[in-house]
């Protein structure tokens, strides 16, 4: 049993070659191509660079790294399957298995991307025990309990995606978005506390409050990058999220959106490393620190051989 979307998309891979919806489904996989490329160096990168900078280790680089490993995978395995499909253009094995990887990679960083936001809400709004409350442990605990979960719903998805489609998928991704909106909502609220009493002690005494008032920023500002992360996730994913819940309630033809729709969300793994070397000061330091070594060792080796 399939679900509206994906019998409209098996319907039109199966077009005639000489019609133009050949020529969609080539420029799909020539746009593919460099976003794969992207993805893959870029996440590969960023979490060599993390991994080999001890000094910006933390729980919350920590869900920084899973959101990187998830993307890095959908660059080395999703992406090149969905490629091989487009190409073959059959309704097989194939399929079912590129949309499970591709369901899986975007659960699992719709998940992470959430339990960042509950972490910078945290970090905001108990600042001061903190510390205390989101340890490593607990950061790993929970990235293993987001991928087992994702996991249970991808065998859900191989069992009837129907279900997955409409009630799995649908049920995930409004509690995530929910949850997010709730803690953009009170971020915001405590923010502007923080920069009202800022303001009032500043007038009062300005030594004693330097420490505490640069904590704020930093943390402001970390909440200000998980909310333009999640900003562009949402606008890769929108257009699938649309398509699926359109062809529940319609018979519209969504050849092209099935076509590109995908390619829209999977795009999202190629631009999450700029976004973190982008608003992450130390860890784009890290980055072209990373580029320079790997660039000497080049050059050294050149002038070996």
């Amino acid at each position: 049993m399939t679900s509206k979307f994906e019998a409209n998309y098996s319907s039109n891979t199966d077009a005639n070659p000489k019609s133009g919806f050949e020529t969609i489904v080539m420029a799909n996989c020539i746009l593919n191509a460099p976003l794969m490329l992207l993805s893959i160096l870029g996440n590969a990168l960023v979490l060599v660079a993390i991994l080999r900078t001890p000094s910006i280790h933390s729980p919350s680089v920590i869900f920084l790294c899973n959101l990187a490993v998830t993307d890095l995978l959908v660059g080395l395995v999703v992406q090149p399957a969905y490629i091989a499909q487009q190409i073959v253009r059959t309704v097989s094995a194939l399929q079912e298995a590129v949309t499970a990887m591709g369901f899986a990679g975007c659960g699992v960083s719709l998940w992470t991307m959430t339990a960042i936001t509950v972490d910078r809400f945290l970090a905001l709004h108990c600042h001061l025990q903190y510390p205390n409350l989101r340890t490593t442990s607990r950061a790993i605990y929970t990235i293993v309990t987001i991928w087992c979960i994702i996991m249970l719903f991808t065998f859900s998805f191989i069992w009837s995606p129907s279900i997955y489609h409409y009630f799995v998928a649908t049920f995930g991704i409004t509690i995530c978005l929910l949850v997010n909106l709730v803690c953009f909502i009170k971020i915001y609220r405590i923010v502007r506390r923080h920069q009202l009493q800022i303001h009032v002690q500043q007038q009062a005494v300005e030594n004693s409050i330097d420490t505490n008032k640069q904590q704020i920023r930093q943390s402001t500002r970390k909440a200000k990058n998980i909310f333009i992360y999640f900003l562009a996730m949402i606008l890769c994913y929108s257009p699938f999220s649309i398509a699926v819940f359109i062809s529940g309630f319609t018979s519209i033809d969504l050849k092209v959106v099935a076509t590109f729709s995908l390619t829209v969300v999977l795009m999202n793994s190629s631009i999450n490393p700029f976004l973190f070397c982008w608003r992450m000061t130390e860890l784009r330091a890290a980055v072209f620190k990373t580029v320079k070594l790997f660039s000497c060792r080049e050059t050294d080796e050149r002038v070996l051989t």
